[in-house]
C-alpha cells in the first residue's frame, strides 16, 4: 500500500525563522518507521504555508501527524484542498488529535484518529482499510452517522526498546544533521529522543504524557553508533521533556555512551541534578544542559505549580558550572499573575546567577491547548480558546515564540505586561545576546498566512453523539 504521512513546517513559528532549522518531525518518524517496516511503501511529506495542497491523488493512505496545535488550520487547508485518491484511508494522530480527537476527526473529516503512541495503532488501522472496521482497535476515535465512538485505550508500551528508530532516511539530510543547533559551537550534530512522558504537572505546560517510558542505554548506543556512521555526526541533543526523571536510566546511558566521544545536550528540572550525577553526565560528553528556570519569583513558580524553589534554581545553576558543563536557561514571562514585581524578582536572580549562565531563552506565556490553563480558562482569565462563544477557528496562534496577544487581564495589565517584557527581554539580550540579531530576522509573515487558512468550527457548530465503545457493542455498531 502506498502511503503518505504528512507534517507541518512554519520557520516563522521558530525562533530564528528561516535562519536556523528546528528539530525534525519525530512524530511522524517514528510512524513512517513502523509503517515501512509493515511492507508499505511510504513518503513523508512536508506541510508549510507555501505547499498547502499537495497532490496526494497516488495515496491509497494517508496520515496526518499533526504535531502541534498552531499547525491545525493549515491541515485543514490540505483537506479541503489537495487531491486525494477516491477511496484513500485517512488518518489524524500527533499531539493535537491526542488532545482533541473528536474535533480532529469532524473537522479533518478523517476516516479515523489514533489516540495516544500511533507506532502499533497505525499498522492495525492499515489491516482494516478494506472493511473500515476499527471498531476492535484500541485507542481510537471513528465516526459512524452521526455518533462519534472511542475505543478503549490503548496500554503505553513498557519496552519502547522494540520501537525502530526514526525513518530519517525519508527526508533530506539537511532536516535532521546541522551545525547551527549546539550552544555556540559548529558541532555536526542531530537529535535524539531518549524517553517519552513527564510525571510533573507544570501548568503552562501541553506534556499530555504523564507516565514515562525509558529507553535503555545500549538501545540509544545503537542509534547513536548508526547516525554516526550514516551520517558522520560529532554530537547530539535531547529532545522531548526532562532528562534525569530516572537516575539509573541516566547512569545508564551515560555509561553506554561514554566511549562514543559525542558532545551533547540535555534537558532538565532545576530539582533532578546532583555533583555525582553532573560528574557522569559531564564524563559522558553532556556539555550544556538547559534548565526549565521560567522565574525568578516563588510566587508565580508556584502559581504555575512548578514544584520548584528559586533557591533549587541557584543550587543546580552552581552545581552545573562547577561540574563543567554549560547552563542554559528558559524562561516564561506573563504567566497569569505576572507584574512589574514579579519581573524585578526574576532580573535580580539572573544577577544573582547570571556568570553561571551561558545562554537564555526568554519566551512569552502562552496558554497552548491541552495544559492547565488553557483547560480552565475561565478560572484564570484566559481569553480567545475554543470554549469561547466567539472562537474565530484560528489554532494558529497558539505558537510559542513572536507571540504578543492580549491573553489575560485588563488592557492596563496587558500594557504593564508588554512594559516588563520589554525591561526583562532588553536585560537578558544585552546579557547574553541572541544568536541572530532580532532586527535582522527576516519578516514574519504566519500572523498574516494563518488568517487566509481554513477554519476550524464543523464540530462545535454540529450535534454528534459520543460514545465510548466497549468490545459488546461491536455487534450493535457493525453488524458482525
Amino acid at each position: 500500500m502506498k502511503v503518505a504521512v504528512i507534517y507541518p513546517e512554519v520557520l516563522d513559528m521558530a525562533r530564528y525563522r528561516e535562519m536556523r532549522k528546528e528539530f525534525p518531525p519525530f512524530g511522524a518518524l517514528y510512524i513512517a518507521a513502523s509503517i515501512e517496516a509493515a511492507g508499505h511503501d511510504v513518503s513523508i511529506i512536508k506541510l508549510n504555508p507555501f505547499n498547502l495542497h499537495p497532490d496526494l491523488s497516488a495515496f491509497e493512505a494517508v496520515a496526518f501527524s499533526i504535531s502541534a496545535s498552531a499547525t491545525f488550520n493549515m491541515f485543514l487547508e490540505c483537506r479541503q484542498y489537495s487531491n486525494f485518491h477516491t477511496s484513500a484511508l485517512l488518518m489524524a494522530g500527533g499531539v493535537h488529535a491526542n488532545l482533541f480527537p473528536e474535533q480532529t476527526l469532524i473537522d479533518l473529516d478523517v476516516d479515523i484518529v489514533g489516540i495516544g503512541e500511533g507506532e502499533d495503532t497505525v499498522i492495525e488501522i492499515l489491516r482494516h482499510s478494506d472493511t473500515r472496521d476499527f471498531s476492535k482497535i484500541s485507542g481510537v476515535c471513528f465516526r459512524k452517522n452521526d455518533t462519534i465512538y472511542k475505543t478503549p485505550a490503548r496500554q503505553i508500551e513498557k519496552n519502547i526498546d522494540r520501537f525502530l528508530y526514526p525513518a530519517r532516511h525519508l527526508i533530506p539530510i539537511d532536516d535532521f544533521v546541522m551545525s547551527n543547533r549546539m550552544s555556540n559551537t559548529n558541532i555536526k550534530m542531530t537529535h535524539i529522543m531518549p524517553g517519552r512522558g513527564c510525571p510533573f504537572p507544570c501548568r503552562y505546560c501541553a506534556s499530555a504524557q504523564t507516565k514515562v517510558q525509558y529507553r535503555s542505554g545500549g538501545n540509544l548506543r545503537q542509534e547513536l553508533l548508526m547516525l554516526r556512521e550514516n551520517y558522520s555526526i560529532d554530537g547530539f541533543a535531547v529532545v522531548g521533556n526532562d532528562f534525569i526523571l530516572s537516575k539509573s536510566n541516566v547512569y545508564d546511558i551515560c555509561a553506554e555512551i561514554e566511549s562514543l566521544n559525542l558532545s551533547w545536550a540535555t534537558l532538565s528540572r532545576v530539582d533532578r541534578v546532583d555533583k555525582d550525577i553532573l560528574t557522569k553526565m559531564k564524563s559522558s560528553g553532556c556539555f550544556e544542559i538547559e534548565f526549565g528556570v521560567e522565574s525568578g519569583s516563588q510566587q508565580i513558580l508556584d502559581a504555575m505549580d512548578k514544584r520548584a524553589t528559586v533557591d533549587q534554581v541557584i543550587n543546580a545553576l552552581r552545581l552545573t558550572y562547577e561540574s563543567g558543563i554549560k547552563n542554559k536557561v528558559f524562561l516564561v514571562h506573563g504567566y497569569p499573575g505576572e507584574n512589574m514585581q514579579t519581573v524585578a524578582e526574576t532580573i535580580a536572580l539572573l544577577d544573582k546567577v547570571g556568570d553561571w549562565i551561558e545562554r537564555v531563552s526568554l519566551f512569552r506565556f502562552v496558554p497552548l491547548p491541552g495544559t492547565h490553563v488553557y483547560k480552565n480558562a475561565a478560572q484564570f482569565g484566559i481569553r480567545g480558546t475554543d470554549a469561547d462563544k466567539n472562537w474565530d477557528g484560528d489554532w494558529g496562534k497558539y505558537h510559542i515564540h513572536h507571540n504578543h496577544h492580549h491573553w489575560w487581564g485588563s488592557d492596563k495589565d496587558f500594557e504593564n505586561l508588554n512594559h516588563s517584557f520589554n525591561e526583562l527581554q532588553a536585560y537578558v539580550e544585552q546579557r547574553w545576546p541572541s544568536k541572530y540579531d532580532r532586527n535582522i530576522l527576516p519578516e514574519d509573515r504566519w500572523q498574516n498566512q494563518r488568517q487566509q487558512l481554513v477554519k476550524s468550527d464543523k464540530f462545535l457548530r454540529g450535534h454528534f453523539k459520543i460514545e465510548n465503545l466497549i468490545p459488546d457493542q461491536r455487534k450493535m455498531i457493525w453488524g458482525k
